[in-house]
């Protein structure tokens, strides 16, 4: 097999840029639904480095992880049958959509992300393309620019109608901060992060059921079908956003079981976001870890988006006085928990609760302990 890697070997960029992966404290399907979240850039990262070849349309992507080689032309650029290029087609697509002059370009990808651990790889991955190119090539974007036309590549040439969250809090996250962002008007507030002496921890399950992308789509379907019933009635609603529980509950009869348990969670998810930014602001730390235990139960039991890795996790901390709270974290169907741990209990949780799931499922734990950090920016 060809070693890509030898073709590259020499690759001198002109610019360097790091695109960071994002937790979501708490806020989960809540975006796509107009509601609020609350992100935070993380300090894993996509590295780019970026620099133009001389030719006008011809590019070479070299990803070091896979150690494959994608080669474009910037006048036939076509949705390919690997996952992880359509990232990188779908941010020329929507660069070019907006009339705007690429030229060649050589590119190698580094990154300590781990893929399909729900801590968002994918936009990590199309922001800091777009974030490059931006410098490369002067292209006059806005950070709110780069955040939407990724999200578009992420709609239309990976197929995921993902709401705006992953690609705005990789773009926009502060270090030491989470993004209080409402997803409505698009705007958000910066929330000091002060958790010591506990610390947030990933536990990444290993496993990705096949049912992750076919079951987001249906969810969010699910919570429009909702919406247009109660439209309908007469109710003068835009989303889930500008509803109550009362309100649902006084027009329960409408909605099938389904429909209402999705509607219930999203109202209820908004509500915990409010309430998790304001313990935070006051470095209420056990209300806090409280609402993520809620938000789990939620997700397990209304939006149905969990599985039995993920709940097997989230219930072993729950009698550990050292573990404020735990919660699936993502889309559903894998990826990660996140934990608000003890900072000096770490490693022997860690240890035990490896042990315990590698005889339950037999698979291994992975962990990875984050600290919220600067969004997509210039490496010098």
């Amino acid at each position: 097999m060809r070693d890509m890697r030898k073709e590259f070997e020499s690759f001198v960029p002109e610019i360097r840029v790091a695109s960071p992966g994002r937790i979501n404290l708490i806020g989960e399907h809540t975006d796509y639904n107009n509601g609020y979240v609350f992100p935070a850039a993380i300090d894993k990262q996509i590295i780019y480095g970026i620099k133009e070849n001389g030719s006008e349309n011809l590019c070479n992507v070299y990803s070091a992880d896979f150690d494959k080689v994608l080669r474009i032309d910037l006048n036939e650029i076509e949705p390919s049958d690997k996952e992880w290029e359509n990232y990188i087609l779908g941010v020329l697509y929507e660069i070019q959509q907006r009339q705007k002059v690429l030229k060649g370009f050589d590119c190698v990808i580094n990154s300590n992300l781990p893929i399909g651990a729900g801590i968002s790889s994918s936009a990590a991955m199309e922001c800091g393309l777009a974030f490059a190119l931006n410098i490369l090539f002067d292209l006059g974007l806005s950070k709110l620019d780069i955040v939407l036309l990724s999200q578009r590549a992420e709609h239309n040439f990976v197929g995921t109608k993902c709401g705006i969250m992953d690609q705005y809090a990789s773009v926009m996250g502060v270090e030491g901060h989470a993004l209080l962002l409402d997803c409505e008007s698009v705007s958000h507030q910066y929330i000091p992060i002060e958790l010591e002496p506990f610390s947030l921890l990933l536990l990444n399950t290993n496993v990705s059921h096949n049912l992750a992308t076919g079951e987001y789509n249906t969810r969010r379907a699910e919570c429009y079908k909702g919406v247009e019933i109660l439209q309908e009635s007469g109710l003068e609603i835009k989303s889930l956003r500008d509803l109550t529980e009362e309100i649902l509950l006084q027009h329960k009869e409408l909605l099938s079981d389904v429909i209402y348990k999705r509607c219930h969670y999203v109202i209820k998810e908004n509500e915990r976001v409010m309430q998790a930014s304001v313990a935070l602001k006051n470095n209420n730390l056990y209300d806090f870890g409280r609402l993520l235990y809620e938000s789990h139960d939620g997700l397990q039991r209304e939006y149905e988006v969990s599985c039995k890795e993920l709940d097997f996790l989230v219930d072993y901390s729950r009698d550990k006085s050292y573990i404020l709270g735990s919660r699936m974290m993502g889309g559903g169907f894998g990826g990660c928990t996140l934990n608000l741990i003890h900072s000096d209990c770490i490693e022997n949780y860690i240890e035990e609760l490896s042990m315990a799931y590698k005889t339950e499922f037999g698979i291994d734990l992975d962990a990875i302990k984050v600290s919220p950090a600067q969004g997509t920016h210039l490496i010098h």
